[in-house]
C-alpha cells in the first residue's frame, strides 16, 4: 500500500466546503463522506478529510482553531504549470474562498499563490521548474 496522507479540516459549512474543494480540482468520494464528513480526494496519496467543527472534535481533546483568526497549518500543492496555479486560485476565489491573502511569489523558477477557504484555512498554491535546480 502506498503512503498517503489525509487532512483533517474542521469546517463550519460541510456544503460551502465540499463546492470550494471540488472547484479547486477535488473529488469527494462519496464511500467515506455523510452528514459530518466530506472525503476530498485531491490525487492518488492526498486526501481533505472535511469535518463538521463538532465532528472533528471528537478527535481531539484541544480546542479547535478559528483558522479566520489563526493559522494551524499551511498547506502546499504543487501545480503542473503557473497558468496552472492562477486557475486554482481564481476558482477557489470564485467558489467561496479569497485568493491572494497575501502578494503572489514569482522567482522565475518558482510561482506561489496564497488562496483561503471558507474556514481560513490557507492552501499554498506552487510550481517549481526542478530543472534548474541543482543535484
Amino acid at each position: 500500500m502506498s503512503k498517503m496522507i489525509f487532512v483533517n479540516l474542521p469546517v463550519k459549512d460541510l456544503a460551502a466546503a465540499t463546492r470550494f474543494y471540488e472547484a479547486i480540482g477535488c473529488q469527494k468520494n462519496d464511500q467515506f463522506s455523510n452528514h459530518q464528513a466530506s472525503s476530498m480526494v485531491w490525487s492518488d496519496v492526498i486526501t481533505f478529510q472535511l469535518l463538521s467543527k463538532d465532528y472533528f472534535a471528537t478527535f481531539t481533546p484541544k480546542p479547535v482553531a478559528d483558522a479566520h483568526a489563526t493559522t494551524e497549518v499551511l498547506i502546499a500543492l504543487s501545480h503542473d504549470n503557473r497558468q496552472h496555479v492562477d486557475a486554482i486560485a481564481d476558482a477557489g476565489a470564485a467558489s467561496g474562498g479569497k485568493a491572494d491573502i497575501r502578494e503572489p511569489l514569482d522567482l522565475g523558477f518558482l510561482y506561489n499563490r496564497c488562496v483561503e477557504d471558507p474556514d481560513g484555512h490557507v492552501l499554498e498554491l506552487a510550481w517549481m521548474d526542478v530543472s534548474t535546480q541543482a543535484t
